[in-house]
């Protein structure tokens, strides 16, 4: 049989992943990637400023997850991988314009415990009440697919919602909890709810299983995971273990069409054949690829809403920060008015982010609930960004060094129904021969999410 001809377009973290299996798999295939940007990678970009690391885009990943961890060990980085610094495995959040410390024993948006409940500060009496009275509210008789915002407001009350769960659910899918499908993004609460009758009753059990789980504060903290060298390491050894000259960055893919085999017409007019076809790209822009060859399929994936996202890294003098410091960070619920999702303190969260007297701040803006801000001029971005931080924590002076980067379309919004609508892209796609349609639109947002579809995708494929 002859070597297969491959033809990849997108250099992101899935195409990447995509490419590099299909090349252990296959070594004899003769592959293209086509990134439309001058770098490989998307939105993961290390970079390095006043002897300090930064993270413009992903900081991190889920180490419970197997996919990333394993992906590290086959390229030999396993020996660089880093995890939350053991001190500071606690956050905060904004009440009222002051931050509070997230008490121990929550899980994203439940305590485990009636104890933790009582502890909160940032919920009053009343809100407290509505959420120990979901030890009581009878379980949903069917299945169907909610929004977060309508299980949370079921079970333990709006002000849990506003307050908690809706700031927590923000720094994960940059959503509008009224839009999110708790089917496709946590279906752990509604197991918990099938089974137990109650989530906490459920998490009350967990703990008794795992107490320092039952210890943590908001996000399970200790198992997220990083590289010593920044997460770009990742996507440079992917790039980098391609073969010779498969990579073409600054090439954008202008046409598709199904000719017994795949065409792929670049906008600088070439034409490449392909057998196997993987596009690792955003639904719409894969969508409007596809839709002289499959109106339908294009269609479906053109339906899949994103959220823009920016980030803006700070270097300042530690004297120049009056917060402590003594946690990750924060997250900003959506009632307080901000014009920020969270921040982290990155030079406490990870070792060697920045030298002795320096700290590495790092803002989340934008998403689905304040869409405009991420459109912002880089500039202005920065601007709002320190301006916001100044009331949050104190700072003093200007910056020693300030990064923004703003991504438009970087996370894909998992609406109510997505299962159902990702089942019906599958179905579709599989009628289309040598097609595999991969990325953060289908099944999971995270990076080892992506690796992992894309390990499945060239496992499909050769």
């Amino acid at each position: 049989m002859d070597a297969p001809r491959i033809v990849v377009i997108g250099a992101g973290i899935s195409g990447l992943a995509f490419a590099w299996r299909c090349a252990r798999l296959a070594p004899g295939a003769r592959m293209t990637v086509l990134e439309a940007s001058a770098r490989a990678g998307g939105v993961i970009q290390t970079l390095g400023a006043e002897g300090c690391l930064l993270e413009a885009g992903p900081d991190c990943w889920a180490g419970n997850k197997p996919a990333g961890v394993e992906l590290c060990r086959e390229l030999g980085l396993e020996g660089g991988l880093i995890g939350v610094q053991p001190g500071a495995r606690r956050s905060f959040i904004l009440h009222k314009g002051v931050l509070k410390r997230l008490p121990e024993g929550f899980f994203l948006i439940s305590p485990m415990s009636l104890r933790a409940l009582a502890a909160t500060g940032v919920l009053s009496l009343r809100g407290k009440l509505r959420m120990a009275m979901e030890l009581f509210v009878p379980a949903r008789a069917d299945d169907a697919d909610e929004s977060l915002a309508s299980f949370v407001r079921r079970r333990f009350g709006r002000e849990a919602l506003s307050r908690i769960a809706q700031p927590m659910i923000a720094g994960i899918y940059t959503a509008d909890p009224e839009e999110l499908s708790l089917m496709a993004t946590f279906p752990q609460f509604q197991l918990f709810e099938r089974e137990h009758g109650s989530v906490i009753c459920a998490l009350r059990r967990r703990a008794r299983e795992n107490t320092e789980e039952a210890r943590a504060a908001g996000p399970r903290y200790g198992m997220f995971v990083t590289l010593r060298g920044g997460v770009q390491t990742l996507t440079d050894a992917l790039a980098a273990g391609l073969p010779p000259g498969a990579l073409r960055l600054g090439v954008r893919a202008g046409g598709l069409a199904r000719e017994g085999a795949w065409r792929v017409r670049t906008e600088g007019g070439e034409t490449l054949d392909a057998d196997v076809l993987c596009l690792a790209l955003p639904a719409p822009a894969a969508g409007r690829l596809l839709a002289p060859v499959d109106a339908t399929l294009a269609a479906r994936l053109q339906g899949i809403e994103y959220a823009g996202a920016a980030v803006v890294n700070f270097v300042f003098r530690r004297g120049q920060i009056a917060h402590p410091m003594d946690g990750i960070g924060a997250v900003i619920p959506a009632i307080e008015n901000r014009r920020i999702l969270a921040f982290s303190f990155s030079s406490v969260k990870f070792e060697s982010r920045a030298p002795e007297g320096k700290a590495v701040v790092r803002v989340f803006m934008g998403g689905a609930l304040q869409p405009e801000i991420a459109t912002l001029p880089l500039e202005e971005l920065k601007a709002v960004a320190l301006e916001e931080l100044r009331a949050l924590i104190g700072i003093s002076g200007e910056p020693l060094f300030a990064h923004a980067s703003a991504h438009a379309s970087a996370m894909a919004q998992y609406h109510v129904g997505h299962v159902e609508r990702v089942a019906e892209i599958r179905a579709l796609a599989a009628r289309v021969p040598g097609l595999h349609l991969i990325g953060n639109a289908f099944d999971g947002v995270g990076i080892p999410d992506c690796i992992r579809a894309a390990n499945e995708a060239a496992a499909r494929a050769l």
